[in-house]
């Protein structure tokens, strides 16, 4: 996970990337690959997207499926 610091701009960072996602997940649940498939353009690296999801589902802002949809539960 790469946090905003010295190094790392607020909009290279993964926190950047969790307000895209959600604003995706606005109007109602989606496929995983396609929610990839619409954030893709924003990573640098395939597992950033991974690491998204995971801080998405710790802070139980989304949840997945048993058809494989991820869908906000805000």
């Amino acid at each position: 996970m790469q946090l905003p610091n010295k190094l790392y701009s607020y909009e290279n960072s993964t926190l950047a990337l969790i307000p895209k996602v959600l604003v995706e997940l606005q109007y109602g649940s989606k496929k995983v690959k396609n929610l990839y498939s619409i954030i893709k353009p924003s990573l640098d690296d395939p597992t950033d997207f991974l690491i998204v999801m995971d801080c998405l589902y710790a802070l139980r802002a989304v949840d997945i499926n048993n058809e494989g949809e991820v869908y906000k539960c805000l």
